[in-house]
């Protein structure tokens, strides 16, 4: 699985992952600030997303092994590795899989499973035929009647773009996100002890991470910590950018070179 990947800075590697329904826009701008400190960030596309390959396979598995392929690829050791919600998921995952990183980040998101809660957002989705489709006003439209918050409306279309021949498709692949929605909020089994540490960070605004979370997390990778980031919600990088940075930041600078 080719994934697609945005190249920033150069010196000690960090690779992101973005979370379910996004891409590698979602983080750009933080991690452009993250690359001007010194760190050659790798911004990833995930499978079924932005502009990375798609398959019918799409399980936290495939994904962590699809990130592995790529550390390998373009020859990259001992990142650390930073996650977003299903990104921090496939940290988790891939950490319990394989030892090529140095440290871990989970964004918002802890190693349990969730009620399902996108079964809104992929009706609307559905709704907008993008073969009929005349503007992106038109999109709003029909998305406004399932996705209510603005904010949350305009992340999800950020996914809807004009083709070369004047129409509008899709940078998700809707039917298969749609067929895995139980998957995206599914647990990671976690049953492997891991030394490097680990940043678990989380809006006082969220409700994702519990402190029960991060005491059975922690069970598991002994030098975790966890950080609050308060007034953000589950987006802290885009509610809280300069916290989000500065969490960021901190944790590289105390992480052992390997």
């Amino acid at each position: 699985m080719k994934l697609n990947y945005r190249k920033l800075g150069s010196g000690r590697p960090l690779v992101v992952l973005h979370g379910v329904f996004g891409s590698s826009d979602n983080l750009f701008t933080v991690c452009r600030n993250i690359a001007g400190k010194g760190y050659e960030v790798f911004i990833l596309d995930a499978r079924n997303h932005g502009q990375s390959e798609r398959s019918d396979i799409f399980s936290y598995e495939a994904m962590a092994a699809d990130l592995g392929h790529f550390l390998t690829e373009h020859e990259i050791s001992a990142p650390v590795i930073l996650g977003h919600s299903m990104g921090g998921k496939t940290v988790l995952q891939f950490s319990q899989q394989y030892t090529n990183f140095s440290g871990l980040i989970v964004v918002d998101i802890a190693a349990r499973s969730y009620a399902p809660h996108h079964d809104h957002i992929i009706r609307g989705l559905k709704a907008i035929d993008t073969q009929t489709l005349t503007s992106r006003k038109e999109a709003e439209e029909i998305f406004s009647r399932y996705v209510t918050d603005a904010g949350e409306r305009q992340f999800l279309l950020k996914n809807l773009y004009r083709t070369d021949e004047g129409g509008f498709d899709w940078r998700i692949n809707i039917p298969v996100l749609a067929e895995h929605t139980g998957e995206v909020v599914s647990a990671i089994p976690l049953h492997k002890q891991v030394e490097q540490p680990l940043l678990l960070m989380r809006g006082s605004e969220s409700g994702y991470v519990r402190d029960e979370d991060f005491e059975y997390l922690k069970t598991y990778y002994p030098a975790a910590r966890m950080e609050t980031i308060e007034g953000a919600n589950h987006w802290i990088h885009a509610t809280r950018p300069a916290q989000f940075e500065e969490s960021v930041i901190r944790f590289l600078n105390e992480v052992p070179a390997i």
